[in-house]
């Protein structure tokens, strides 16, 4: 019995190993070098202006989503063919759309994401105050006597 469980926990061990190590190594950068330095520093300075399509709140560069390696490889090839960083770009967004770019630009189609916020704001003041001007408009009403000796009763009965 002990043999069996050492078994299953250096499988365990073995298959956790390798698990770690390919998502590792399918983070690392390095496999991405042009002959060029500027190139490679533009590469990565793309990658890093560029959203993850799953993680949202990551760049490519700094993403282990699978999504993201083979959109770092697209791009990689892209580039190591002679395409610029606005056909890059261009070609990206035309597939994923604006969400891609961390900064999409102004234009009808992306209003809601540059002013839903500040409009999302706008509309909780509204009601705040709409809210403490109703509080405020109401008359506070009296306690009827049953009320008060209740309350009498309770914090008698609690001071004791």
């Amino acid at each position: 019995m002990k043999s069996l469980i050492s078994k299953l926990v250096l499988m365990t061990v073995l298959l956790t190993g390798t698990l770690a190590f390919h998502s590792i190594q399918a983070y690392t950068l390095e496999q991405f070098t042009f002959d060029d330095p500027a190139q490679t520093e533009e590469f990565h300075n793309l990658i890093g202006e560029l959203r993850c399509l799953v993680c949202q709140n990551e760049s490519l560069a700094g993403s282990q989503a699978g999504v993201a390696q083979d959109l770092r490889k697209e791009i990689y090839r892209m580039m190591r063919d002679g395409k610029s960083r606005t056909e890059v770009i261009d070609f990206l967004v035309a597939r994923y759309g604006d969400f891609v770019l961390y900064e999409p630009p102004l234009k009808p189609a992306t209003y809601l994401l540059w002013f839903g916020p500040f409009i999302l704001v706008g509309i909780g003041i509204v009601l705040l105050f709409r809210a403490l001007q109703r509080k405020k408009a109401a008359p506070e009403q009296e306690l009827t006597d049953a009320e008060q000796a209740r309350l009498r009763q309770l914090l008698t009965k609690n001071g004791d």
